[in-house]
Parts: structure tokens; sequence; C-alpha cells
């Protein structure tokens, strides 16, 4: 049996996109088998800054650019989680035992009509503006300590 304790974190970020109002933006995961809501995140791609990866992810998952955001923030340090038992070895190939994630906080500059999640590998089925607590609760439980982790970091910044 493989010692999956080994295996490095992928590198990854995620974006804590927020409204006017100190709403989260998340979406409902196209491929998850229970109600899993999620803020925009992913892999950092070699030779690829944290900041460039997560504007590439905001694109990729929601069609937003660039100049719809402004930089809050980010995390002070690498947030990481392990994968649940039940996926480990199964996927990213199998390479890693769970991610380390570098946050950023970005306000919302656009109307919610240029969110697009219909891209050409849409990861979700719906979106929706959330309050911290209500992603929280919304979030897999394998996930939800980085959320608390992160959204308390980015307290000042959201409802």
């Amino acid at each position: 049996m493989q010692d999956f304790s080994k295996l490095p974190y992928r590198p990854c970020v995620g974006i804590v996109l927020i409204n006017h109002d100190g709403l989260i933006w998340a979406g409902k995961r196209i491929d998850a088998k229970v109600d899993a809501w999620q803020m925009p995140q992913g892999g950092i791609d070699e030779g690829e800054k944290p900041k460039e990866a997560g504007l590439r992810e905001l694109w990729e998952e929601t069609g937003l650019t660039a100049d719809m955001v402004e930089k809050l923030g980010k995390t002070e340090d690498w947030v990481t989680y392990d994968l649940p038992d039940e996926l480990l070895g199964k996927v990213w190939g199998g390479k890693y035992r769970g991610q380390k994630q570098k946050w950023f906080a970005f306000r919302f500059l656009a109307e919610d009509s240029a969110v697009n999640i219909a891209t050409e590998h849409p990861e979700f089925s719906e979106w929706a503006w959330k309050s911290a607590d209500e992603l929280i609760t919304s979030i897999v439980p394998f996930k939800r300590k980085v959320y608390e982790t992160v959204l308390a970091e980015f307290k000042d910044l959201v409802k």
C-alpha cells in the first residue's frame, strides 16, 4: 500500500471574489455527487506566479478578465489541505496528497451579466453571491477548514 503522506502538495491558487455588498462569488460544481459550492481555484502552471494563476483561473472558470476586478489582498501564508482517503491516489494522477493554496481577495467591479460559467471547460452548473457563513456550510467537508481560515483572514472585506 502506498504511503500518501510522502506525496507533495499541489501548488494552487484561490480567488475570494467580493461584490459591493460584501458577498462572495461561489459556483456549484458540475462534477460533485453532492451539492458542493466553491470559490474559483486551480493549479499554478510551471513558471506562473500565483497572482497570474489566480487571474487565469478566474477567467477560465467565470469568464471575468483582470480589468473587471481589483486586488484587495492575499493570504499571508500558504493554506494546505489533505485529500480524503477515498480520493487519494485518484485525482491529479495520484501525484499529490492535497493542495497548498495562496488565496487572493478581489473586488468585483463589473455587472453580474459579465459572469459566464459556460466556458470552454465548465466547472460550475450555477453560481450565486453568498455570505461567508453560507459558503463555509456549502463547501465539501474536507475543504471547510481552508475556507474558515481564508475567510477569517479576509473578515474585514466580507459579510
